[in-house]
Protein backbone atom coordinates (compact mmCIF):
# COMPACT_ATOMS: atom_id res chain seq x y z
CA UNK A 1 0.00 0.00 0.00
CA UNK A 2 1.41 3.36 -0.92
CA UNK A 3 1.14 6.54 1.20
CA UNK A 4 -2.40 6.71 2.63
CA UNK A 5 -3.95 8.96 5.48
CA UNK A 6 -5.95 8.32 8.28
CA UNK A 7 -9.32 10.29 9.36
CA UNK A 8 -11.30 9.89 12.09
CA UNK A 9 -15.16 11.95 11.71
CA UNK A 10 -16.20 11.48 15.90
CA UNK A 11 -20.06 12.56 15.44
CA UNK A 12 -22.50 11.88 18.69
CA UNK A 13 -23.78 8.81 17.60
CA UNK A 14 -21.49 7.31 15.46
CA UNK A 15 -17.34 7.80 15.01
CA UNK A 16 -16.42 6.68 11.45
CA UNK A 17 -12.37 6.06 10.38
CA UNK A 18 -10.90 6.36 6.73
CA UNK A 19 -7.75 5.55 4.96
CA UNK A 20 -7.49 7.60 2.30
CA UNK A 21 -4.59 7.12 -0.77
CA UNK A 22 -3.06 10.63 -1.79
CA UNK A 23 -5.55 10.70 -4.89
CA UNK A 24 -8.13 10.85 -2.60
CA UNK A 25 -9.15 6.91 -3.04
CA UNK A 26 -11.21 5.36 0.20
CA UNK A 27 -8.66 2.07 1.18
CA UNK A 28 -11.01 1.25 4.23
CA UNK A 29 -13.60 2.44 6.63
CA UNK A 30 -14.72 1.78 10.09
CA UNK A 31 -17.69 2.45 11.75
CA UNK A 32 -18.47 2.23 15.94
CA UNK A 33 -20.89 3.84 17.91
CA UNK A 34 -19.73 7.03 19.82
CA UNK A 35 -19.29 6.50 23.58
CA UNK A 36 -20.11 9.36 25.53
CA UNK A 37 -17.80 11.36 27.74
CA UNK A 38 -14.17 12.60 27.05
CA UNK A 39 -12.86 8.54 28.28
CA UNK A 40 -15.50 7.48 25.99
CA UNK A 41 -14.86 9.58 22.58
CA UNK A 42 -11.21 8.12 23.10
CA UNK A 43 -11.97 4.59 23.74
CA UNK A 44 -13.97 4.65 20.81
CA UNK A 45 -11.62 6.89 18.33
CA UNK A 46 -8.69 4.33 19.44
CA UNK A 47 -10.89 0.98 18.42
CA UNK A 48 -11.68 2.36 15.34
CA UNK A 49 -8.11 3.50 14.52
CA UNK A 50 -6.74 -0.15 15.91
CA UNK A 51 -9.80 -1.87 13.56
CA UNK A 52 -8.47 -0.08 10.76
CA UNK A 53 -5.11 -1.19 11.01
CA UNK A 54 -6.44 -4.37 11.18
CA UNK A 55 -8.37 -3.93 8.02
CA UNK A 56 -5.45 -3.03 6.06
CA UNK A 57 -2.55 -4.44 7.74
CA UNK A 58 -0.39 -1.15 7.74
CA UNK A 59 0.99 0.09 10.50
CA UNK A 60 -0.67 3.33 9.83
CA UNK A 61 1.95 5.57 10.95
CA UNK A 62 1.44 8.99 9.83
CA UNK A 63 -0.24 11.82 11.58
CA UNK A 64 -4.35 11.12 12.42
CA UNK A 65 -6.72 13.76 11.55
CA UNK A 66 -10.05 14.03 13.77
CA UNK A 67 -12.97 16.04 12.99
CA UNK A 68 -15.18 16.92 16.29
CA UNK A 69 -17.92 18.98 17.21
CA UNK A 70 -16.90 22.06 19.61
CA UNK A 71 -15.15 24.62 19.58
CA UNK A 72 -11.45 23.51 18.67
CA UNK A 73 -8.30 25.17 19.41
CA UNK A 74 -6.13 23.79 16.45
CA UNK A 75 -2.89 24.81 17.80
CA UNK A 76 -3.51 22.81 21.05
CA UNK A 77 -5.46 20.04 19.69
CA UNK A 78 -8.07 20.91 22.16
CA UNK A 79 -11.63 20.48 22.32
CA UNK A 80 -14.71 22.22 24.75
CA UNK A 81 -18.77 22.59 24.43
CA UNK A 82 -19.15 19.34 22.45
CA UNK A 83 -21.94 19.25 24.09
CA UNK A 84 -23.67 16.16 22.52
CA UNK A 85 -20.35 13.71 23.12
CA UNK A 86 -21.09 14.65 26.26
CA UNK A 87 -17.76 17.09 26.30
CA UNK A 88 -18.42 19.92 28.25
CA UNK A 89 -16.78 22.68 30.80
CA UNK A 90 -13.00 22.30 30.41
CA UNK A 91 -11.05 21.75 27.71
CA UNK A 92 -10.03 18.36 26.72
CA UNK A 93 -7.00 18.15 24.99
CA UNK A 94 -7.70 14.87 22.85
CA UNK A 95 -4.55 15.92 19.90
CA UNK A 96 -2.48 14.73 23.11
CA UNK A 97 -4.26 12.29 24.89
CA UNK A 98 -5.21 10.12 21.55
CA UNK A 99 -1.93 10.45 20.35
CA UNK A 100 -0.41 8.83 23.74
CA UNK A 101 -2.60 5.88 22.78
CA UNK A 102 -2.12 5.46 19.30
CA UNK A 103 1.44 5.98 19.28
CA UNK A 104 1.22 8.28 16.14
CA UNK A 105 0.54 12.30 15.92
CA UNK A 106 -3.13 13.69 16.13
CA UNK A 107 -4.38 16.88 14.20
CA UNK A 108 -7.50 17.77 15.58
CA UNK A 109 -10.31 20.17 13.53
CA UNK A 110 -14.13 21.55 13.50
CA UNK A 111 -16.10 18.76 12.26
CA UNK A 112 -17.52 21.27 10.14
CA UNK A 113 -14.26 22.99 8.97
CA UNK A 114 -12.83 18.96 8.03
CA UNK A 115 -16.04 18.68 6.18
CA UNK A 116 -15.36 21.91 4.04
CA UNK A 117 -11.76 20.34 3.51
CA UNK A 118 -13.70 17.18 2.16
CA UNK A 119 -16.45 19.47 0.02
CA UNK A 120 -12.88 21.18 -1.63
CA UNK A 121 -11.60 17.59 -2.48
CA UNK A 122 -14.60 16.51 -3.59
CA UNK A 123 -15.20 19.33 -6.30
CA UNK A 124 -12.00 20.59 -6.77
CA UNK A 125 -13.17 23.96 -6.42
CA UNK A 126 -11.26 26.03 -3.58
CA UNK A 127 -13.77 28.97 -3.29
CA UNK A 128 -16.77 27.48 -1.57
CA UNK A 129 -18.90 27.52 1.07
CA UNK A 130 -20.23 24.45 2.75
CA UNK A 131 -23.27 24.83 4.65
CA UNK A 132 -23.86 21.55 6.91
CA UNK A 133 -27.67 21.20 7.64
CA UNK A 134 -27.30 18.66 10.58
CA UNK A 135 -28.57 18.89 14.33
CA UNK A 136 -27.83 22.45 14.24
CA UNK A 137 -26.69 24.77 11.33
CA UNK A 138 -23.37 25.85 10.38
CA UNK A 139 -20.73 26.74 7.94
CA UNK A 140 -17.44 26.05 6.45
CA UNK A 141 -15.53 28.73 4.48
CA UNK A 142 -12.53 28.13 2.20
CA UNK A 143 -11.49 31.51 0.42
CA UNK A 144 -9.44 31.90 -2.19
CA UNK A 145 -7.33 28.38 -1.35
CA UNK A 146 -7.64 29.32 2.91
CA UNK A 147 -9.96 28.61 5.18
CA UNK A 148 -11.45 31.31 7.68
CA UNK A 149 -11.78 30.12 11.26
CA UNK A 150 -12.26 34.07 12.33
CA UNK A 151 -10.94 35.91 15.29
CA UNK A 152 -13.21 33.83 17.83
CA UNK A 153 -13.39 30.56 15.80
CA UNK A 154 -17.01 31.75 15.09
CA UNK A 155 -16.99 31.90 11.13
CA UNK A 156 -19.69 30.57 9.39
CA UNK A 157 -22.43 30.21 12.49
CA UNK A 158 -24.64 31.31 10.41
CA UNK A 159 -27.54 29.29 12.19
CA UNK A 160 -27.29 31.98 14.95
CA UNK A 161 -28.66 34.65 13.09
CA UNK A 162 -31.78 35.78 14.47
CA UNK A 163 -34.58 36.30 11.81
CA UNK A 164 -37.53 35.97 13.58
CA UNK A 165 -38.41 37.60 17.13
CA UNK A 166 -41.04 35.84 17.54
CA UNK A 167 -39.76 32.91 17.26
CA UNK A 168 -38.34 29.79 19.33
CA UNK A 169 -35.86 30.20 21.81
CA UNK A 170 -32.92 28.80 20.17
CA UNK A 171 -30.19 26.90 22.49
CA UNK A 172 -27.67 29.64 22.00
CA UNK A 173 -29.75 32.08 23.84
CA UNK A 174 -31.54 33.96 21.29
CA UNK A 175 -34.74 33.76 20.02
CA UNK A 176 -35.48 33.00 16.11
CA UNK A 177 -32.35 31.89 14.90
CA UNK A 178 -32.48 30.21 11.68
CA UNK A 179 -31.35 27.35 13.18
CA UNK A 180 -34.34 26.75 14.39
CA UNK A 181 -36.24 27.13 11.19
CA UNK A 182 -33.44 25.28 8.95
CA UNK A 183 -32.02 21.99 10.75
CA UNK A 184 -32.28 18.82 11.52
CA UNK A 185 -33.45 19.21 14.68
CA UNK A 186 -36.15 22.14 13.53
CA UNK A 187 -37.43 19.66 11.38
CA UNK A 188 -37.82 16.67 13.72
CA UNK A 189 -39.79 19.26 16.11
CA UNK A 190 -42.17 20.45 12.82
CA UNK A 191 -42.12 16.93 11.89
CA UNK A 192 -41.99 14.31 14.22
CA UNK A 193 -41.87 10.80 12.33
CA UNK A 194 -41.02 8.00 14.48
CA UNK A 195 -38.37 5.57 13.44
CA UNK A 196 -38.23 7.20 9.76
CA UNK A 197 -35.50 10.50 9.66
CA UNK A 198 -37.76 13.21 9.48
CA UNK A 199 -36.09 14.63 6.80
CA UNK A 200 -36.65 11.81 4.19
CA UNK A 201 -40.50 11.23 5.84
CA UNK A 202 -41.50 15.18 5.23
CA UNK A 203 -40.16 15.00 1.89
CA UNK A 204 -41.82 11.80 1.04
CA UNK A 205 -45.59 13.18 2.73
CA UNK A 206 -44.85 16.29 0.70
CA UNK A 207 -44.09 14.68 -3.24
CA UNK A 208 -46.84 12.92 -1.99
CA UNK A 209 -49.22 15.74 -1.67
CA UNK A 210 -49.71 16.22 2.02
CA UNK A 211 -50.41 19.70 2.22
CA UNK A 212 -49.02 20.56 5.82
CA UNK A 213 -45.89 18.64 4.65
CA UNK A 214 -45.78 20.75 1.69
CA UNK A 215 -46.00 23.92 3.76
CA UNK A 216 -43.55 22.57 6.24
CA UNK A 217 -40.61 21.59 3.79
CA UNK A 218 -40.85 24.86 2.02
CA UNK A 219 -40.47 26.57 5.23
CA UNK A 220 -37.74 24.85 6.14
CA UNK A 221 -36.09 25.10 2.49
CA UNK A 222 -36.70 28.81 2.36
CA UNK A 223 -34.79 28.81 5.97
CA UNK A 224 -32.05 27.19 4.57
CA UNK A 225 -32.11 29.61 1.07
CA UNK A 226 -31.75 32.58 3.61
CA UNK A 227 -28.45 30.79 5.17
CA UNK A 228 -27.23 30.47 1.73
CA UNK A 229 -28.22 34.16 0.56
CA UNK A 230 -26.41 35.44 3.79
CA UNK A 231 -23.60 33.36 3.24
CA UNK A 232 -23.06 34.23 -0.49
CA UNK A 233 -23.68 38.25 0.33
CA UNK A 234 -21.25 38.10 2.74
CA UNK A 235 -18.02 36.44 1.12
CA UNK A 236 -19.65 35.96 -2.52
CA UNK A 237 -18.17 32.38 -2.78
CA UNK A 238 -18.19 30.43 -5.95
CA UNK A 239 -20.01 27.39 -5.31
CA UNK A 240 -21.84 26.47 -1.93
CA UNK A 241 -22.56 22.61 -0.89
CA UNK A 242 -25.16 21.74 1.12
CA UNK A 243 -24.30 18.60 3.40
CA UNK A 244 -24.47 17.31 6.85
CA UNK A 245 -27.23 14.49 7.91
CA UNK A 246 -30.21 16.06 6.12
CA UNK A 247 -28.46 16.55 2.73
CA UNK A 248 -28.47 12.44 2.60
CA UNK A 249 -32.10 13.84 1.20
CA UNK A 250 -29.64 14.31 -1.99
CA UNK A 251 -31.40 15.88 -5.84
CA UNK A 252 -34.80 16.64 -3.35
CA UNK A 253 -33.15 18.95 -0.95
CA UNK A 254 -31.05 20.92 -3.68
CA UNK A 255 -33.96 21.46 -6.03
CA UNK A 256 -36.52 22.76 -2.86
CA UNK A 257 -33.62 25.29 -1.90
CA UNK A 258 -32.79 26.14 -5.52
CA UNK A 259 -36.13 27.12 -5.59
CA UNK A 260 -36.53 28.88 -2.41
CA UNK A 261 -33.54 30.63 -3.90
CA UNK A 262 -34.97 31.55 -7.21
CA UNK A 263 -38.33 32.57 -5.19
CA UNK A 264 -36.25 35.11 -3.04
CA UNK A 265 -34.77 36.46 -6.39
CA UNK A 266 -37.81 36.66 -8.46
CA UNK A 267 -38.37 40.43 -6.97
CA UNK A 268 -34.80 41.19 -7.04
CA UNK A 269 -32.85 42.01 -10.41
CA UNK A 270 -30.11 42.25 -8.25
CA UNK A 271 -30.63 39.09 -6.34
CA UNK A 272 -31.29 37.52 -9.36
CA UNK A 273 -28.16 38.05 -11.31
CA UNK A 274 -25.82 36.88 -8.62
CA UNK A 275 -27.77 32.82 -9.71
CA UNK A 276 -27.86 31.60 -6.45
CA UNK A 277 -29.30 28.61 -6.99
CA UNK A 278 -27.22 28.09 -10.10
CA UNK A 279 -24.37 28.38 -7.50
CA UNK A 280 -25.61 24.99 -5.44
CA UNK A 281 -25.00 21.80 -5.10
CA UNK A 282 -25.06 18.58 -2.60
CA UNK A 283 -22.53 16.17 -1.27
CA UNK A 284 -23.39 12.88 -2.56
CA UNK A 285 -25.22 10.96 0.39
CA UNK A 286 -22.59 8.35 -0.28
CA UNK A 287 -19.11 10.37 0.56
CA UNK A 288 -18.05 10.99 3.82
CA UNK A 289 -17.20 14.33 3.37
CA UNK A 290 -16.14 15.26 6.92
CA UNK A 291 -14.09 12.00 7.43
CA UNK A 292 -12.58 12.17 3.97
CA UNK A 293 -11.34 16.10 5.06
CA UNK A 294 -9.92 14.64 8.52
CA UNK A 295 -7.58 12.45 6.41
CA UNK A 296 -6.26 15.41 4.94
CA UNK A 297 -5.56 17.06 7.90
CA UNK A 298 -3.13 14.92 8.60
CA UNK A 299 -0.65 15.22 5.52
Amino acid sequence: MGPVNVGLDIGATKTLGLVVDDAGAIRAEVREPTEPGAEGVLRTAARVFEALRAETGAELTGAVGVGIPGLVDTERGAVKHAVNLGVNGDWLHLGDLLADRLGVPVVVENDVNAATRGAVAMSGEDDLVYLSIGTGLAAGLVLEGRLRRGDHGAAGEVGHIPVDPNGVQCECGQRGCLETIASGSALAAAWPSGDVPPAQALFAAARAGDTKAVAVRDRFAAGVASAVRVLALAVDPRTIVLGGGVAHLGEPLRVAVADALLQQAASSPFLASLDLAGRLSVVPSDYPVAAVGAAMLGR
